[in-house]
């Protein structure tokens, strides 16, 4: 006695009636959906679109045990046409809208921020200022920072800390800022 490779189909229902195919099936074709869509809303839609079609085609529709896989490719079809035919918000107008114009930066205001900021550095004691220097001008992590001083880590997070602060508070840089 043989068995049947394929059993589902065997036991696939075969509805007598459009309206009791979607009583039957509708939560499962609406989990289909919503794996298609982000949107709760537009999965039912999408859903309610498939069920429309298959409805328009129920009569040619010969094996009704088929019908989920007719649904999924109508479900399929319809989010890759919605995909394709997704609204670009872009419309003609008779004037260009453009931004208003940035002011660029005047190079001389930056040279004298940097100035001062480089004033501001070498007031810092010395070993601070090595610190902040190889931190941030030379982009030094904190552990490289510690080894090329012979310090700890620690050491070094205290020492950028108390510096940074006293930069901070620097008037100089206050005005120029």
């Amino acid at each position: 006695m043989t068995t049947p490779v394929c059993t589902s189909a065997s036991r696939a229902a075969v509805f007598p009636s459009f309206s009791s195919y979607v009583r039957a099936r509708g939560p499962v074709l609406l989990r289909t959906a919503r794996s298609l869509t982000a949107n709760p809303s537009d999965a039912e839609d999408l859903l309610q679109t498939a069920l429309t079609k298959t409805f328009v085609a129920w009569e040619r529709i010969e094996d009704h045990r088929a019908l989920d896989g007719y649904v999924r490719r109508a479900l399929l079809n319809t989010r890759t046409s919605q995909w394709r035919k997704r609204k670009v918000d872009e419309f003609a107008c008779e004037e260009i809208p453009e931004p208003d114009p940035v002011p660029a930066p005047d190079p001389a205001e930056a040279q004298v921020l940097r100035d001062a900021m480089w004033r501001a550095v070498l007031r810092l004691p010395a070993r601070q200022r090595a610190m902040v220097v190889l931190r941030y001008y030379e982009d030094l992590s904190e552990a490289q920072t510690a080894e090329l001083l012979g310090v700890s880590v620690g050491t070094v997070k205290s020492a950028v800390s108390r510096a940074l602060a006293k930069l901070r508070e620097d008037p100089e840089l206050a005005v120029a800022a």
